[in-house]
């Protein structure tokens, strides 16, 4: 469903620092501006109450999940709260392998076309380029022309309102977006409104 999502609003919500009682609220604010994909980074406070509370509450029509995912007993754990979707900053074939075999669609952090290929290998169902700082357009081309066609890249680290265009020239299809869209303690108000730019984005200049 990741990819059904992102071709609907190509842009991953990351709340890295997202609190429960702000999950619910966040939440709406981002679905109402069309995201339909979220993820609470496991280092946030209680990370697992804050994906529950998404899961239950837009779980049906987005992907929700966690991100910077490193053993497999927190992938079970994202899954028995509802989850469905485990980014990672890093590759690892065995962690991919089991998010794919428990229903958890694995999104892992590549940096190198070796990466990339090792991560397909394992089930991965996206990749992330990351950091996208180090890895500027004409790398992605690069990588984009040895990859199979079908496979989604999704850079991360850097991609704002104004930022993520380049990238899609060279084949990205999708972005994680983290403090241009959210940091922690940001307020509900400045959150609608940097969605809100992330979706004007889509049609500016079109």
């Amino acid at each position: 469903m990741l990819k059904q999502h992102l071709s609907q609003f190509p842009f991953i919500a990351i709340l890295r620092g997202i609190t429960p009682d702000e999950a619910l609220e966040a939440g709406t604010i981002l679905t109402s501006a069309g995201f339909k994909a979220i993820e609470v980074p496991m280092n946030s406070p209680d990370p697992l109450s804050s994906i529950e509370i998404l899961s239950e509450a837009f779980g049906k029509s987005c992907s929700i999940g966690a991100g910077t995912i490193r053993t497999t007993e927190q992938a079970d754990a994202i899954r028995k709260v509802g989850g469905t979707l485990g980014v990672m900053a890093h590759t690892n074939p065995a962690l991919i392998a089991h998010c794919a075999s428990i229903g958890l669609e694995a999104c892992p952090g590549v940096g190198t076309v070796s990466e990339a290929f090792a991560a397909l290998d394992a089930g991965a169902c996206a990749l992330k380029l990351f950091p996208a700082e180090m890895m500027p357009p004409a790398v992605v081309k690069a990588m984009r022309a040895v990859l199979p066609e079908e496979t989604l890249l999704v850079p991360v680290g850097g991609m704002g309102p104004e930022t993520w265009q380049p990238y899609e020239k060279v084949g990205a299809r999708a972005y994680g977006t983290g403090s241009s869209l959210y940091k922690a303690g940001m307020s509900m108000e400045t959150l609608e409104k940097n969605a809100a730019a992330f979706a004007a984005s889509l049609t500016e200049g079109v």
